[in-house]
């Protein structure tokens, strides 16, 4: 059983040393554990610090790419060296390294596919009230678009194991933390939560500049995500609301014509029209997006079988909770410099 911890880092020579003392060596049920390093286009000593830590194993863009990206191909690099669980913390020493045990645990044991760390962000300091709403308000907004119960969706110390890394695809640019979770749940994948308790705060956040900035982009991967899966939905609502909006002139007009005073009343039967319109373009949307979705996912079970073809994968037995037969990995590639 391998395990790959990944660390995405930013110019993080400083907190690095931190992450890296405090990773454990050795883990019940863990063969082999590696460390990968993603290097997102830093301009300090981030890969001389990982290197004279004894990392061997990197990812390097030559300019910044954000964290999506850095993700993405951190999970490539690990699924190509022959990863049966990945654990994705961060270069600040935000999270707690010494819980990756616990952590990678419910994976071992068989319950989950993918395990988020819960920070319990009522208890931290540097959180003002409102970041602390905020967080609770997402992770509501993330459960109810997921059918998950997760108290922190947006933490992003995470386990995953192979077999769920094969079923996510990423598409935001932002952050992965919502969307792989909304992937995640309406996939049927198995995912649960542990406590942790994060360590002293070292720095600002370089995700975003404001509270604001991360509400807005959050929000907007939350939709993208929800509308690759329940499209129909979210424009049958739309057009239930324009359809009554529509009706309500029409009886208004109806009212002062029973009335015998029509006239003057034409204006209503324009904006009845132009909502009731409104309506039927939404359901025709509609529908032309849940057929869209049909295909997405047929495309993403053909997306699915070429990557177990591309990581010399077939339904590894140490990848997935349901698996029936082991395979060889796949060749391991050296690691690359992506521009």
């Amino acid at each position: 059983m391998r395990l790959f911890i990944q660390i995405p880092c930013l110019n993080e020579e400083e907190t690095l040393p931190l992450v890296l003392e405090s990773i454990p060596r050795r883990i019940e049920g863990i063969d082999e554990i590696e460390i990968l390093v993603i290097d997102d286009g830093s301009k300090d000593r981030t890969v001389e610090v990982a290197q004279e830590h004894g990392v061997t194993h990197f990812v390097r863009h030559t300019r910044n790419m954000g964290l999506a990206r850095s993700f993405h191909d951190g999970v490539d690099y690990a699924l190509r060296h022959g990863a049966d669980i990945l654990v994705n913390t961060d270069g600040d020493n935000q999270y707690p390294q010494q819980m990756i045990p616990e952590l990678v645990a419910p994976v071992l044991r068989g319950e989950a596919e993918i395990v988020v760390a819960d920070r319990q962000t009522a208890k931290i300091a540097h959180f003002s009230p409102f970041k602390k709403l905020m967080q609770r308000f997402g992770s509501w907004v993330v459960n109810k678009a997921a059918g998950t119960d997760l108290p922190d969706a947006a933490s992003g110390f995470r386990a995953y194991s192979r077999y769920s890394l094969m079923r996510l695809n990423i598409v935001t640019q932002f952050s992965y933390c919502m969307e792989t979770i909304i992937q995640a749940g309406n996939k049927r994948l198995a995912i649960t939560s542990i406590p942790v308790e994060t360590n002293p705060k070292t720095r600002e956040s370089r995700l975003f500049s404001n509270i604001f900035q991360h509400m807005w982009e959050s929000g907007l991967a939350i939709l993208r995500a929800y509308l690759m899966f329940k499209p129909y939905s979210v424009f049958a609502t739309i057009g239930t609301v324009l359809g009554i909006a529509g009706l309500i002139p029409f009886i208004i007009f109806l009212v002062y014509a029973a009335q015998g005073s029509s006239g003057g009343h034409l204006q209503s039967l324009l904006a009845g029209a132009t909502l009731l319109t409104g309506s039927l373009l939404s359901f025709v949307i509609g529908i032309v997006a849940d057929l869209t979705r049909i295909n997405r996912i047929l495309q993403e079970d053909q997306l699915e079988l070429t990557k177990r073809q591309h990581y010399g994968d077939a339904l590894s037995a140490r990848g997935h909770l349901m698996s029936q037969q082991s395979a060889d990995d796949g060749d391991l590639d050296a690691p690359r410099r992506i521009a």
